[in-house]
């Protein structure tokens, strides 16, 4: 009787043990023009250890560089990130989260030079590349099997900037569908321009329309990159590449109002700093950017009941930390550095947001960029 209660002990503590920390896949965008043409690799990714340990890779997929997963984690999309007169495409996986592996349904063209950011609606039925050498954002509805249809929309910005040498056109950086998906947003890093489109999940070929604002012009020279919401989806955070710098917005009912700008880094040329990605933990309390250039670190943020940053420090990591992310459970921070060919792995202070360097580092993926995660089944 003591042995059966002890083992209905352990398999509950086990379930709730589950409950509480459950295991991810981590899936890995890169780069494989370096001559390597493994393209997305997946890792499970441990949070209650903060270690990730090898599943699978795939073969002959080029430059997916970004990533986005089905919200039912069925499904995985990448953009193909080909540059110079190659033109970009999409593509489309099958995941098998018991096994951990993907399956290639099938690609599309995005009618745009090297798309840079690819991402799927809550209801998985469309997908939006932000084609950055392109100066165009590609609409695609998925067939029921979960493969990309042609692009039913194809929408151009136009205009350029003040820098000569990296705004010379439109370049859409991200298309970021607001908390409720009524509205997409797309920082355009050419025009100084943030799009605010109208969206409709279920028109066959209107999904994106001009809303009231078509767009929300930023400072000469900043160079919009990324833009995120906070938990609450009161506030909206907007990081730009060229003057390292954070604009901080409240948000209500589609509008947004800025309220901070804040340095990212003031390191290295004015005119191109080089700042690249923006997250919040899950609970809202702290901010993080990564800064390229002369910089290569991360920059931390208290975030304030108001939405606004108050700076909390800077962390060094390898060099050019493109992308990274804070795991769901808000424990770690994964840092890609494309440079170093390394995801670096840093412990979050749950009281101040400080960073720890855990001193795992995965080391066999080249040219990392983007960073997902998926619970295990």
């Amino acid at each position: 009787m003591k042995k059966i209660l002890l083992v209905c002990c352990l398999a509950f503590l086990a379930v709730h043990i589950n409950a509480q920390n459950p295991i991810y896949y981590l899936l890995i965008g890169t780069y494989t023009d370096g001559g390597t043409n493994d393209g997305i690799h997946i890792y499970r990714f441990n949070p209650n250890k903060g270690e990730a340990t090898f599943v699978s890779k795939t073969s002959g997929v080029a430059n997916p560089s970004w990533l986005c997963i089905s919200k039912d984690g069925k499904y995985v999309y990448s953009v193909n990130e080909n540059s110079g007169t190659t033109p970009g495409e999409a593509s489309a996986f099958a995941f098998d989260k018991k096994k951990g592996a993907l399956t290639f349904l099938n690609k599309q063209p995005t009618d745009g030079f090297a798309p840079c950011y690819i991402s799927i609606d809550g209801t998985g039925k469309n997908v939006i590349t932000a084609n950055y050498a392109g100066g165009n954002v590609s609409v695609f509805k998925t067939g029921a099997d979960g493969s990309l249809q042609p692009h039913v929309q194809l929408l151009v910005h136009d205009g350029y900037g003040v820098n000569v040498q990296r705004q010379e056109m439109p370049h859409p950086h991200e298309a970021v569908f607001s908390p409720d998906e009524k509205f997409v947003f797309t920082p355009d890093l050419g025009n100084d321009r943030l799009y605010q489109y109208k969206y409709n999940s279920t028109d066959e070929k209107n999904v994106l329309t001009e809303s009231d604002s078509p767009y929300y012009t930023i400072d000469d020279g900043f160079g919009p990159r990324h833009i995120i919401f906070s938990p609450n989806g009161k506030t909206a955070y907007l990081i730009n590449e060229l003057s390292g710098q954070i604009i901080v917005y409240s948000y209500n009912n589609g509008k947004l109002n800025p309220v901070q700008t804040i340095a990212s880094t003031t390191t290295g040329d004015k005119n191109d700093r080089g700042s690249a990605e923006i997250a919040i933990t899950p609970n809202g309390k702290f901010l993080y950017t990564t800064n390229r250039g002369a910089a290569n670190d991360i920059s931390l943020y208290k975030v304030q009941t108001d939405g606004t940053l108050i700076e909390n420090g800077h962390q060094v990591v390898n060099a050019n930390p493109r992308s990274f992310m804070i795991d769901p459970t808000g424990r770690f921070l994964l840092v890609a550095s494309q440079n170093a060919n390394t995801i670096q792995i840093f412990v979050i202070n749950k009281n101040f947001g400080l960073l720890q360097d855990t001193g795992t580092k995965i080391t066999d993926v080249t040219k990392p960029v983007c960073l997902q995660m998926v619970p295990v089944d």
